[in-house]
């Protein structure tokens, strides 16, 4: 739409984003974080339910670092988880991995959190105030506001009063799964013929615990319709969902509760965790909710003045907690696009070219090893190969499996631990010993940062500047 009221009278900011969730907070936070004026509107009030529970140390390690939240995420007693549990496939007992299989995510970085979303949030939220970001709740977008073809702000409605306009260069959609302005980015979301699946998911209090030293696993566990999550929040809290396929979907019709405890009922090991459990059934864990679970991927990522980002732009599947990994992922790389714009150092389409490039590359190599993953007649092992050929990891099978799990497959570096970057320096140092002195400056600006951390997603795209929070070109692309 554009705009009908008074422009000289709109509030100006550099950024707006819509949404406080994971990706809101992360994105608005980046933004600010180097100067910008920055306002979050949120249509809900914090605390708020929120599902997606199960953290990938790429989050509590990268990003939370990245944002500098990492001793209120470390102090808030969220439940440590070294790796996940399943029942799948063709071994008929459960089997295990752990974080610390994989370098990068070795040594002291070797867990993730299970995560009371409405705490952890709340904490993401709180840092974005601290950062500088003007944040208002119960604030609902209704649409944005346009000029000469480009996004130059949005329409919201303050905590149910009057309407207000407010100004920016640049609008971040990070308003979830359910948003009202993903269609204002053109294009459509496109969805998978392969995960059209239904979660139905309750709590409950006193659930049995994996034995040591998985107690903090979630457990996944493959069962007739689908499978179960279980998730333990607390030592007595346990987050328990079954994702069914679309064709079962006629089984948690009429009472949800009922239809929980049928489903609990057809799988023996989540059954006999809850044996002696009770649901919780008041606060706000006392619904049993649904939600779909279809995997959709939008068209287009951005157009002049806005993107999206958060489950805005994409969704998989909850099978490997990606959600939360994805959708902060996601806020970095479009931060890095909206911040080198701002900057005024590189044009915005090649900007967002490159935020697009990343995300689908991460998006898909999920995709594609979940597509074999939910293959239950396999083993360990073909999964682990799986994940080695999707990811293209020269690593053995299992410790391939693990990078891609924990959320390491982009080997965006702000995302895997020091001592698997600094491994990687010294194994470089020793490759290069009789390399041209030029040519080896080069490929540690490639991997590391010095000044330019990676390399391109596609040939000729850009790199991750020094800083980690804007674009630059790469040596090999820059103007002579």
């Amino acid at each position: 739409m554009s705009s009908t009221g008074d422009s000289e009278s709109a509030e100006s900011f550099d950024v707006i984003v819509v949404g406080g969730g994971p990706a809101g907070s992360s994105a608005a936070t980046f933004v600010a974080m180097q100067g910008h004026r920055v306002l979050l509107l949120e249509k809900e009030s914090f605390p708020r339910h929120q599902i997606g529970e199960s953290l990938l140390p790429s989050t509590v390690h990268g990003i939370c670092a990245l944002l500098g939240v990492s001793d209120e995420l470390h102090g808030a007693g969220f439940t440590r988880k070294r790796g996940g549990t399943f029942r799948w496939g063709s071994n008929s007992e459960p089997w295990s991995f752990d974080f610390a299989l994989s370098e990068k995510f070795a040594g002291p970085t070797s867990f993730a959190y299970q995560v009371e979303r409405m705490k952890f949030d709340q904490l993401l939220l709180d840092n974005a105030r601290r950062k500088g970001v003007t944040v208002r709740e119960r604030s609902a977008v209704r649409d944005v506001l346009e000029e000469n073809g480009r996004v130059s702000g949005v329409r919201y409605e303050y905590q149910g009063g009057a309407e207000r306009e407010a100004r920016s260069r640049f609008v971040v959609d990070a308003s979830g799964n359910q948003s009202r302005l993903q269609g204002r980015i053109g294009g459509q979301r496109r969805y998978s013929e392969f995960f059209q699946n239904i979660a139905l998911y309750g709590y409950f209090e006193g659930g049995k615990r994996p034995p040591e030293p998985n107690s903090g696993n979630i457990t996944c566990v493959a069962f007739e319709s689908g499978w179960f999550w279980y998730i333990p929040l607390t030592d007595t809290l346990t987050s328990v969902g079954a994702v069914i396929r679309k064709e079962c979907a006629d089984r948690i019709r009429g009472d949800r509760d009922r239809a929980l405890a049928a489903m609990i009922a057809d799988c023996p090991l989540v059954s006999d965790y809850l044996s002696e459990a009770e649901r919780v059934t008041t606060g706000p864990y006392g619904e049993v909710r649904v939600r779909k679970d279809y995997s959709y991927l939008h068209e287009d990522f951005w157009r002049p003045g806005m993107t999206l980002v958060g489950d805005s732009v994409g969704f998989i599947d909850p099978l490997f907690s990606s959600g939360v990994h994805l959708a902060t992922f996601s806020a970095l790389l479009a931060a890095r696009s909206v911040n080198t714009v701002l900057r005024g150092e590189l044009d915005e389409e090649e900007c967002f070219a490159e935020y697009e490039a990343r995300y689908r590359k991460e998006y898909q190599t999920f995709h594609d090893f979940l597509v074999g993953f939910y293959d239950v007649t396999r083993d360990e092992q073909q999964y682990f190969n799986d994940a080695r050929r999707v990811t293209r990891d020269p690593s053995p099978g299992a410790e391939a499996f693990v990078g891609l799990v924990g959320g390491g497959a982009s080997d965006d570096t702000a995302l895997t631990s020091e001592s698997y970057r600094d491994q990687r320096k010294r194994d470089l140092h020793r490759q290069s010993r009789d390399v041209h002195r030029e040519g080896h400056r080069i490929q540690m600006q490639a991997a590391f940062g010095e000044p330019a951390d990676d390399v391109p997603a596609v040939e000729g795209g850009l790199v991750v500047a020094g800083d980690g929070m804007h674009w630059a070109r790469s040596p090999e692309s820059a103007p002579v």
